[in-house]
């Protein structure tokens, strides 16, 4: 009777866990197919370092080492489960060798399983994290995994009891909790063994059966997720085939919209808000939260996928709608000094209500989510850097953003006045494009020549919008061609020839006006056999490195402008003779820093100058702060919150500097904005790493002129 109880008990529960599970494939079946790369040995390297390695976990090393003890441990006790499991049934013990010290693995485990469910609680309601949600549904899998601990130790005791085991060091817990039952007799020990053993299974069962109906779905899906993830360099956006005659719409109005390898991300999400703490909108008071984007997303796909397939998704039905975020008050803070994720973590709470409405009658961008949210991100990517599940959000919110753009017309104001000015003129300003090269009008003594002017050229300059039109940036563009003068760098620009690049309208969901810009650049770049460029844009640099060579650009060398730099400093090109007593904080641009990976060389430039003391500010590097002007929001007025430039101002006035350096023009002018709002700017500077270089070979004064 036993055998046969267990066997229906567990098969009726591998049922249900079968049933969810295969429910939520079909759900994601509803997604488009994608083609994936094969490059196994990089799928694997990333699986065995981000799922066994717990690389991404370990970024917060207290959380981290807590799931890595939860992870391993529960590994190790699927053995022990077993075992219990075997030896319930009237079986021997499993053959394992040394078993005595199997059995003292086993409790010490269970011991630190309860360290780390307790920690994890603590930080939840103890700590009170911004990031970590409360409430009975979050602490359910800490009830969980607590109940199946204990129900472990108290089977192991009475299995002591009922043999009369004495006390061992091999089981010093359930040897202790077996002294505390001694006084038992047999018969009542032997029915107390069995209540813990049927315990320990059904809580094992009812767990099995809740993961996959819950946020811990990940536990199955994401090491699924992080090997299947897109292997292309994450500066690449997944372009969009604008000829294809079948196409109903382009980018994403629907759940359905949306890639199965999209959807992925969707059920991979843990929640720990990893992502939404990292994020520049959410620290400064915006709608937006990746977090909660992802988990909105996941339940309208699971509520939308119940109603096409009508298969249960084994859930409480609830649908929801949204309030627009005017109708929800008392949420925006008094912003002091500093960054807080709480009054967005509020407002999404208060944003949703239940409705009566059909699911199928919800749209995505509107009743799901709200367009304040998708035109808040500044594509910075450090939500997915975070993300210890390989969730990529960038790429679902510019998906949103081309089907509002090129199927609906619906983008910001000032956002849709820099992509005319782009599509006219070829710069955001719309100043004419014939006044590109005019820069170059006011270098004194030194030639800028055109591609047509140096048809021999070695290197191709490729200016950019910003630093042919926009004022301070052209400080920049004059520094960098005198360095690029003094160490000999036989280098031409494209003139009234160079258009822009293509990132900004591509971030804001304009595919066709990138395509048109990213063709007319590369057949300038072939009509003129260029070979090596260099940019002080990290968003142009991106943007050629990355996105370009799916158009057709091949065999070009891509160089930011502090690679070179540096390049010419460690050649001996580039002397920087004069002292410069400055104490330096460098703030890392995202395109450079998290999309390319380009950290050191702009430190480098640095540490070579004599009196520099480079100071580090607390987020710096992968971990480093938006300035606020990415993903189009250049372009586009915050309305709600701080304003990220001046959160990441003060971040860098932490630390006390005479100087706020950058390498990216968007960056300058953000942090040269932050300084003056907070009328530091006579006390400290914000320049280019390329204009401290030129200051410190050519030892001009310390205030930037001309």
């Amino acid at each position: 009777m036993q055998f046969l109880a267990f066997l229906f008990v567990t098969g009726y529960g591998l049922y249900l866990f079968g049933k969810v599970v295969y429910h939520r494939y079909i759900y994601m079946k509803l997604g488009k197919q994608v083609e994936i790369e094969k490059k196994l040995d990089e799928r694997l390297k990333t699986l065995v370092l981000q799922v066994f390695g717990q690389t991404k976990l370990l970024k917060d090393k207290k959380s981290g080492i807590m799931h890595v003890i939860i992870f391993y441990g529960f590994i190790i006790l699927q053995f022990g489960a077993l075992d219990i499991i075997v030896k319930g049934l009237g079986a021997d013990r499993l053959p394992v060798p040394g078993y005595h010290v199997f059995n003292l693995f086993q409790e010490m485990t269970v011991f630190l399983i309860f360290l780390a469910v307790g920690y994890a609680a603590y930080r939840r309601y103890g700590e009170k994290l911004s990031r970590l949600k409360r409430g009975k549904k979050p602490s359910i899998v800490i009830y969980f995994i607590f109940s199946l601990m204990l129900s472990i130790l108290l089977t192991l005791g009475l299995e002591r009891v009922i043999h009369d085991l004495a006390f061992s060091w091999y089981a010093p817990i359930s040897s202790v909790i077996a002294a505390g039952f001694m006084s038992l007799n047999e018969i009542t020990a032997i029915i107390l063994y069995y209540t813990f053993w049927w315990a320990h299974l059904l809580i094992l069962l009812a767990f099995l059966v809740y993961v996959p109906q819950s946020k811990h779905f990940h536990l199955m899906v994401a090491p699924i997720n992080i090997f299947f993830r897109r292997t292309e360099p994450v500066g690449q956006l997944r372009s969009l085939d604008l000829e294809d005659e079948n196409a109903e719409s382009f980018g994403v109005g629907k759940i359905e919209d949306f890639t199965q390898q999209q959807m992925l991300d969707f059920y991979s999400c843990v929640e720990c808000g990893r992502c939404t703490d990292a994020c520049p909108a959410s620290n400064t008071g915006k709608v937006l939260s990746p977090m909660h984007l992802i988990a909105k997303m996941r339940d309208h796909l699971t509520e939308k996928g119940a109603a096409i397939t009508s298969k249960s998704p084994w859930v409480p039905k609830l649908s929801y709608g949204i309030h627009s975020v005017q109708e929800v008050d008392g949420v925006q803070a008094e912003w002091g000094k500093g960054t807080t994720i709480q009054p967005t973590m509020t407002l999404q709470e208060q944003m949703w209500s239940t409705t009566d409405r059909k699911v199928e009658e919800l749209n995505l961008v509107g009743d799901v989510m709200t367009e304040e949210e998708i035109w808040a991100c500044t594509t910075c990517r450090n939500c997915e850097d975070q993300c210890p599940v390989g969730n990529e959000h960038v790429d679902k919110i510019v998906d949103l953003r081309r089907h509002l753009l090129l199927m609906e017309g619906r983008v910001p104001h000032e956002g849709q006045r820099a992509m005319q000015n782009i599509e006219r003129q070829g710069n955001p300003w719309g100043i004419n494009r014939k006044d590109r090269a005019k820069w170059t009008e006011d270098i004194e003594g030194i030639p800028v020549p055109t591609v047509k002017e140096n048809p021999d050229f070695d290197v191709l300059y490729f200016v950019g919008s910003m630093g042919s039109y926009d004022n301070r940036s052209r400080k920049v563009s004059k520094a960098l061609v005198r360095l690029l003068h003094e160490a000999g760098v036989n280098f031409a620009i494209l003139g009234n020839e160079e258009k822009n690049s293509g990132d900004t309208p591509r971030r804001m969901g304009n595919e066709l006006l990138f395509q048109e810009l990213c063709m007319e650049n590369i057949a300038t770049l072939q009509k003129y056999k260029v070979k090596k460029i260099v940019t002080a844009c990290p968003h142009t640099f991106n943007t050629l490195k990355n996105e370009y060579p799916e158009f057709g650009l091949e065999g070009v060398e891509i160089l930011h402008h502090t690679e070179l730099l540096d390049q010419l400093v460690k050649e001996g090109r580039l002397t920087p003779m004069y002292e410069l007593n400055e104490r330096i904080t460098y703030h890392d641009s995202c395109y450079l820093g998290r999309y390319n990976n380009v950290y050191e060389q702009p430190r480098n430039i640095l540490r070579s100058i004599k009196g520099v003391e480079l100071v580090e500010m607390a987020r710096s590097r992968e971990n480093g702060m938006c300035c606020g002007a990415g993903g189009g929001m250049m372009w586009m007025e915050e309305t709600a919150g701080k304003r990220v430039n001046i959160a990441r101002t003060e971040q860098a006035l932490d630390v006390n500097p005479t100087v706020i350096s950058s390498a990216c023009p968007y960056c300058l002018t953000m942090l040269d904005d932050g300084t003056k709002a907070m009328e530091v700017e006579e006390q400290v500077e914000a320049k280019d790493i390329a204009e401290i270089l030129a200051q410190a070979v050519f030892g001009e004064s310390s205030k930037l002129t001309g």
